[in-house]
C-alpha cells in the first residue's frame, strides 16, 4: 500500500507551541513517510566545516502533522515502522559551550568528523555501517527530535520537555512505539534530527547526524485508562517512561514516578507498594545530558508492565 510521503521542503518547524499550523493533515490510523534533514540543515559537509556555535534555527522537525480526531486528554499512538537513512555522509562534532566535556581544554571546539556511510544491499535501515576514523561501526538510526505541540509554552526544538521535542533518546528508532500526550487539537506532530548512529548520553552533543525517511502510523487513543504527562515507549522488550527536566535528579524522579502510576494500574497496587516493586524491576537510563534539559527513562521489562493504551 503506498503512503503520502511528508517532505521537509512542505513544512518544518524549529519550536513546538500551542499554535502550530499544520504541514500536512492525516488521518487517524494513516501511514505516512516522513522526510527529515540533517540536524544543521546540510551546512557540515566536511572536516573543514566547523561550528562556531549552535545555531537560533537548529533540528528542523518536518511537519507538523495534524492527526484527525485528536484532542486534548487524548494519546497520540507513533508506531515507528522503519527509519532509513537518505545520505551518503553523517556528521559528528563539538561546538563551543556545548557537550559533556566543553570545558576540558583538551577537547577541541569545535571540531567535526564526517561518518562515511556505507550501505549493504541499499537497505540502510540497519543493514549498512559508517565509518569513523577507521573504525566501522553498524547503522542503527535514531529519531532526535519528535514531539507534539506544547500546552503552553513556545520550545525550541534543541529543548525536550513534556511534550517530547529534543528527547535523543535512542529508543526512538524501528520497532518502537512512541506515546504522547495531546495537548492541543490535532496533536500537531513532528521529527527530525535523526542519526545514523548515537550513544545513550549523546555525550558530545551530537549523534552521527543525518537525514532519513521515516516510516510510521499514526493513531488516536481517546479517553485513555491512564492519563500520559509525558512520552512512553514500548520497544516490544520494555515500557519506558521518559522524562526531561533542568537536573538528571528531577529528571529520574518524573520518570520513576511515571511507572510508579503504570504499575499501580497494571497490577492493582497502592503507590507504595508499586514504588517497591519499582525498584525490583525497573531501569534507570540516561538519554542526553547536553541539551537545555537533561532526560532519562525508566525501562520496566514487559513481563511487569503493558502499555495500558
Amino acid at each position: 500500500m503506498s503512503r503520502e510521503v511528508v517532505p521537509h521542503r512542505d513544512g518544518h518547524v524549529y519550536e513546538f507551541g500551542p499554535e502550530m499550523e499544520a504541514a500536512y493533515e492525516a488521518a487517524d490510523g494513516e501511514s505516512l513517510t516522513i522526510e527529515t534533514i540533517d540536524s544543521l540543515n546540510g551546512a557540515i559537509q566536511s572536516d573543514d566545516d566547523l561550528l562556531d556555535a549552535i545555531p537560533e534555527e537548529v533540528n528542523a522537525a518536518t511537519g507538523p502533522i495534524a492527526v484527525e480526531g485528536a484532542s486534548p486528554g487524548d494519546v497520540l499512538a507513533v508506531e515507528i515502522e522503519a527509519v532509513r537513512v537518505a545520505e551518503d555522509v553523517g556528521r559528528v562534532l563539538t561546538a563551543p559551550g556545548f557537550g559533556l566535556l566543553q570545558d576540558d581544554p583538551d577537547i577541541d571546539h569545535p571540531a567535526t568528523r564526517i561518518t562515511e556511510v556505507f550501505a549493504d544491499g541499499g537497505d540502510r535501515s540497519g543493514g549498512g555501517r559508517i565509518e569513523f576514523e577507521g573504525i566501522e561501526l553498524p547503522i542503527d538510526p535514531v529519531i532526535g527530535t519528535i514531539g507534539v505541540a506544547t500546552a503552553g509554552e513556545t520550545i525550541s526544538t534543541l529543548t525536550p520537555d513534556d511534550h517530547g521535542g529534543n528527547l535523543d533518546t535512542t529508543d526512538m528508532t524501528a520497532g518502537t512505539t512512541a506515546y504522547f500526550p495531546v495537548f492541543q487539537e490535532g496533536a500537531m506532530l513532528a521529527m527530525g534530527d535523526a542519526k545514523a548512529a548515537m550513544a545513550d548520553g549523546e555525550m558530545c552533543g551530537t549523534g552521527a547526524e543525518i537525514g532519513t525517511e521515516i516510516d510510521v502510523t499514526l493513531s488516536v487513543i481517546e479517553e485513555p485508562e491512564v492519563a500520559l504527562d509525558r512520552p512512553l515507549v514500548d520497544t516490544g522488550d520494555a515500557v519506558k517512561t521518559i522524562a526531561s527536566a533542568e537536573t538528571m535528579e528531577e529528571a529520574v524522579e518524573l520518570a520513576n514516578s511515571d511507572v510508579v502510576r503504570l504499575l499501580a494500574h497494571e497490577h492493582g497496587f497502592s503507590r507504595t507498594e508499586a514504588y517497591l516493586f519499582s525498584s525490583l524491576v525497573g531501569g534507570l537510563e540516561i538519554s542526553q545530558v547536553v541539551d537545555p534539559q537533561v532526560t532519562a527513562r525508566n525501562a520496566v521489562p514487559s513481563e511487569y508492565l503493558s502499555v495500558p493504551f
